[in-house]
């Protein structure tokens, strides 16, 4: 058997786990890329018949006005008539959903598997829901319905933008119109808020989360491309996402403890034998020291020790 020196084996794993960084690295953005590659794709394949979509839209505001909160129009006329606040929230709606979520992406990747890897999985789970319900519910937001203003239409002329959503001038055909419920704009807000409560204690960085998100939720409301509860919707699906992740992590973890200690439990002989073997080894090797200054053989030499 081939005992591995403790610090040695440190060291393998050390270096193992350098190893895997960049193809880890590689994984992450091809999971990521493919995710693109299906959100799109959902573009391409949604039912894009107006009159039904409208028709939920206008069912989900019965729902609103029942629960009081149909503030859609209030919100909306806020952004219009401020001029400086509707031009902001176009900006951020083009914007911070992708950058925000992004670095919080790659700060949790650098600070370990045990933060990422089930923030990531909350993310993945709530947007593959999110896109499922893209194609079985499509949904017309407010400023397709009639009523409200198109915020970032108007304020197209100053941004990189066109009349679709929030597509880059030019490629509005990519973007699929009625993909209002649920608002993964506010869902992938209050995952940022919960991410960065999972990997910090920060004051600042909790709040400047829990800011993200509740900003977020009043722009998409605001420029006219979600219903409130669009984005209730779009909490809802990442709050469920983050929840079944999170027990799958227990889960994982209740298992990889059990298989350890069966683990340890088969390796206890074999252990144990190990350890009987250098205590044997060291008893004779203090025997021949000891030997040795009464007189004996010196190990390496042939004969007595003489004075």
């Amino acid at each position: 058997m081939t005992i591995v020196a403790p610090h040695t084996a440190g060291l393998d794993k050390l270096d193992r786990r350098r190893w895997r960084l960049p193809a880890r690295g590689l994984r992450e953005l091809l999971l990521i890329t493919a995710l693109y590659v299906a959100y799109s794709a959902t573009r391409l394949v949604a039912d894009d018949a107006l009159a039904p979509a409208v028709d939920r839209a206008h069912a989900l505001v019965d729902v609103e006005i029942f629960l009081g909160l149909h503030w859609e129009q209030a919100i909306n006329r806020l952004f219009v008539d401020v001029g400086w606040l509707g031009l902001v929230g176009s900006y951020w709606y083009a914007t911070a959903h992708y950058v925000v979520t992004a670095v919080v992406l790659v700060r949790l990747y650098r600070s370990g598997p045990a933060t990422y890897a089930p923030a990531r999985r909350a993310l993945l789970i709530a947007t593959i829901a999110g896109l499922a319900l893209y194609l079985l519910l499509p949904m017309a937001p407010p400023r397709l319905t009639g009523g409200y203003v198109d915020v970032l239409a108007l304020n197209s002329a100053d941004g990189w933008w066109g009349s679709e959503a929030s597509a880059p001038r030019g490629l509005g055909g990519f973007t699929n119109q009625l993909a209002a419920f649920p608002s993964l704009h506010a869902g992938w807000a209050l995952w940022v808020a919960l991410a960065i409560r999972s990997a910090t204690s920060n004051r600042a960085a909790r709040a400047f989360g829990w800011t993200h998100a509740i900003v977020t939720a009043i722009v998409v409301v605001g420029t006219g491309n979600h219903w409130v509860l669009d984005a209730v919707a779009g909490w809802l699906v990442v709050g469920t996402g983050w929840y079944a992740a999170r027990s799958w992590r227990r889960s994982t973890d209740l298992r990889e403890t059990a298989a350890r200690s069966a683990d340890m439990a088969s390796n206890g002989p074999v252990a144990n034998s190990w350890r009987s073997h250098h205590a044997d080894q060291d008893g004779r090797s203090c025997h021949r020291h000891v030997h040795s200054r009464d007189g004996g053989d010196v190990a390496g030499h042939g004969g007595p020790r003489t004075g």
